[in-house]
C-alpha cells in the first residue's frame, strides 16, 4: 500500500514538471522565438537539468511536439469560433480567416511548428498528432464538398489538400516581416486572395471537363 501510493506521489511530481517545463518553454518561444527552445535554455530558465528534462521528454523532439500540438489545440480553437453559415463559400473564407489570425498573432509558436515540419527529414508523427491536424482539415474538407458535390470522393480529398499545404506553406510567409514593397497583398489577406483563386480555377477546370 505504502508503495503504491509513493508511486502515485513519484508520478505527481513528475507530472508537475513537465506540465511546468511546457509552460514555461511556451512562453520562452513565444518571447524570444524557435531557436531560442534548447534543452540548456530551458533548463537555465526552470532551473531544471538537462538530465530531467531528458528523461521527462525522451528528447527535444518530442518536448516540441508536445508544444506544436498545444498549438494545434489552439488553432483549431479559434478557426471553431466561426459559426457556420448556410453558405460554404463564406464559411471557407472564415476558417482561413481565422487560421491566418491565429498564426499572424503567434508568429513564434507557429514557426516552432512550421520549422519541425519543415525541417523534420519525414519523421513518423504520433497518431495523437495526425489526429489534431485531421480536425482542422475536416473544417476545411466539410466546405469543399459542400461547394463541390459534384466531385468524386477522390477528386474533392485531392482538392482539399492541395488547398491544405498551399495554405500551410504560404502560413510561414505570415510570420515574417518581408512584405517591403507588396502593396496589394499583405499578411491580412494573402490566405483569402490564395483561397479565392484557388476556388475559381478549380470551377473552372470542372466547368472544362
Amino acid at each position: 500500500m505504502v508503495d503504491t501510493k509513493e508511486a502515485k506521489l513519484k508520478i505527481f511530481a513528475r507530472e508537475q514538471i513537465k506540465a511546468a517545463l511546457l509552460k514555461i518553454g511556451r512562453r520562452l518561444t513565444v518571447e524570444k522565438g524557435p531557436a531560442f527552445l534548447t534543452a540548456r535554455k530551458l533548463s537555465e530558465a526552470s532551473n531544471t537539468s538537462v538530465g530531467t528534462i531528458y528523461n521527462i521528454f525522451a528528447g527535444m523532439d518530442n518536448f516540441i511536439q508536445l508544444q506544436n500540438m498545444q498549438t494545434l489545440d489552439e488553432v483549431y480553437a479559434q478557426m471553431s469560433l466561426v459559426a457556420p453559415q448556410k453558405n460554404p463559400f463564406v464559411n471557407i473564407n472564415r476558417y482561413v480567416e481565422a487560421f491566418g489570425s491565429y498564426v499572424t498573432a503567434n508568429s513564434n509558436l507557429w514557426m516552432l511548428l512550421y520549422d519541425q515540419h519543415l525541417h523534420g527529414g519525414g519523421a513518423r508523427l504520433p497518431f495523437a498528432y495526425v489526429r489534431k491536424f485531421k480536425k482542422i482539415e475536416r473544417l476545411i474538407d466539410g466546405e469543399i464538398s459542400k461547394i463541390y458535390g459534384n466531385l468524386s470522393y477522390e477528386e474533392k480529398r485531392v482538392a482539399a489538400q492541395v488547398l491544405e499545404m498551399a495554405l500551410f506553406s504560404i502560413s510561414g510567409f505570415l510570420t515574417t516581416s518581408v512584405w517591403g514593397s507588396l502593396r496589394q497583398v499583405n499578411k491580412n489577406n494573402i490566405c483569402k486572395l490564395l483561397l479565392n483563386t484557388y476556388l475559381a480555377g478549380l470551377a473552372t477546370l470542372r466547368q472544362g471537363k
